[in-house]
């Protein structure tokens, strides 16, 4: 069971990152351009953090039924470390930045302001959860 969450995990985590990555891009040349915030800007921000909540809550399964648990936890091991703390905390982190940045946008009247926000909150949360991958164990 462990394992088929895991390979989930992983396997979503490519589009998860994809969307993200074309949102924050998105965002970015919306801004610098500065074009009309349309309904498709709208649905590619929508996507990329139903993808990153996605992927969070099956983070959260492997997490708890893994087979070290809790009980696996060290701080004297630093790839232990990675995945039992890091990876969990600093990811989720940059999910609640990213959603915090959703939430954002969506009061704001002016194409400029969604943009940036946009940019700004997907952008640092993207590079949060682009910190704490367990790159060795992905590739």
């Amino acid at each position: 069971m462990y394992e088929i969450i895991q390979k989930a995990h992983s396997g979503w985590a490519y589009l998860t990152l994809l969307l993200a990555v074309v949102a924050v891009v998105n965002a970015i040349i919306g801004f610098i351009s500065k074009k009309e915030y349309k309904e498709s800007d709208k649905k590619i921000g929508l996507y990329a953090l139903g993808a990153v909540h996605t992927q969070a809550l099956i983070g959260l399964l492997v997490y708890f039924v893994s087979p070290l648990g809790l009980s696996g936890f060290s701080m004297s091991d630093s790839a232990l470390r990675l995945t039992s703390m890091e990876h969990p905390l600093i990811n989720v982190l940059g999910i609640v930045l990213m959603t915090i940045g959703w939430v954002k946008h969506k009061k704001l009247s002016s194409s400029e302001s969604k943009f940036k926000t946009v940019a700004i909150y997907y952008g640092i949360g993207l590079l949060l959860i682009l910190s704490r991958i367990p790159w060795g164990l992905w590739f």
